[in-house]
């Protein structure tokens, strides 16, 4: 488990070890690392009577108070939670200071850019779709996920299940977005307003889709607007089969999580055929009378390209297939 770490000082700086005793519950919590730091607080493994769990402090009472509502609202959505499940809420005094904090699901596995690295971008429909899943259940229940983005966003498993770490960016439907990072905002991409609403959400999705395929990111260039990222989509192979789905997604196109699922799902099972058969196209001018007596073995040559494009086709279905049961069979789980 791990959080971006932002331009902000560290809140709080408790070594490995430190002893925290919740005022109220009396629980005790021992201290075993950093796990990250933001706006709103610092996260910290601890060890405490039920095992490891991340504890999130801060000196903001309405913070934690936000973020707790949040969590008691998503254990409510059925399945598995997106976000990680809620356990005590508490206070510690120390120092003469009074830090509010709460402990909660510590989830173990690797961030989603990691996780895509290691095992291959053929992983990234099948996780991608799941995520819009969840995104949908989240939606229904009046929230906007808002500050979506790969290092949030934890694979656990097998089986394989992308679970969200950071929930402090959670907005209710109809307000301004209270956190959001550049590259995933419509807003820095003059691609829409920051107001907490689904297509927001679906935006996001789109620029993890592109992330994906450029781990080190890039800044907007002169406006800074939907057409760069159009052209940076166009640049990457790895994007083809998505690209339809990223720019209805970009362009405010999808009413909910699962139009964006359903399209992106139709076109993993196409698999980009109609792109790269255009790729493949090569103009051929009319045969001269010297060419006639190789034309049948033209004819022979594209028969086999095209039993070749089909066992492609063929293949590129099992595969998604596959990866599709792992999916459902993680949603069982």
């Amino acid at each position: 488990m791990a959080m971006m770490n932002n331009t902000s000082k560290k809140p709080f700086n408790f070594a490995p070890g430190t002893v925290i005793r919740g005022k109220w519950y009396k629980h005790i919590y021992t201290i075993v690392k950093e796990l990250g730091y933001g706006a709103n607080g610092m996260v910290y493994l601890v060890q405490g009577a039920s095992g490891y769990q991340a504890l999130k402090m801060s000196d903001s009472n309405v913070s934690i108070t936000s973020e707790v509502n949040v969590l008691k609202s998503f254990s409510k959505v059925q399945g598995t939670p997106l976000g990680p499940k809620l356990h005590q809420v508490d206070d510690w005094e120390t120092r003469g200071q009074k830090i509010h904090f709460y402990t909660m699901e510590y989830i173990q596995g690797v961030n989603l850019l990691s996780f895509v690295q290691s095992k291959g971008p053929a992983w990234t429909g099948v996780l991608i779709a799941q995520l819009l899943s969840d995104l949908e259940r989240i939606h229904n229940e009046g929230w906007v996920f808002g500050d979506l983005k790969p290092e949030n966003l934890i694979v656990t498993g097998p089986p394989y299940r992308i679970r969200c770490i950071d929930v402090g960016g959670t907005t209710i439907q109809g307000r301004a977005i209270k956190e959001f990072t550049e590259f995933f905002d419509r807003g820095y991409w003059l691609g829409g307003s920051r107001k907490a609403e689904p297509t927001y959400d679906l935006f996001s999705v789109g620029m993890i889709l592109i992330n994906l395929a450029y781990p080190q990111r890039f800044n907007k260039t002169g406006n800074g607007n939907i057409q760069q990222l159009k052209k940076a989509i166009s640049a990457k192979d790895q994007l083809n089969k998505f690209q339809s789905t990223i720019e209805k997604a970009l362009e405010g196109n999808f009413r909910s999580a699962d139009e964006m699922r359903n399209h992106l799902l139709q076109s993993i099972s196409h698999g980009g055929s109609t792109a790269s058969a255009a790729s493949r196209a090569k103009k051929t001018p009319p045969p001269s009378p010297g060419q006639h007596s190789s034309q049948r073995s033209r004819v022979q040559q594209q028969k086999r390209k095209k039993s070749s494009h089909f066992l492609e086709t063929v293949m590129v279905i099992m595969i998604v297939s596959m990866l599709y049961i792992l999916y459902i069979y993680g949603e069982l789980m």
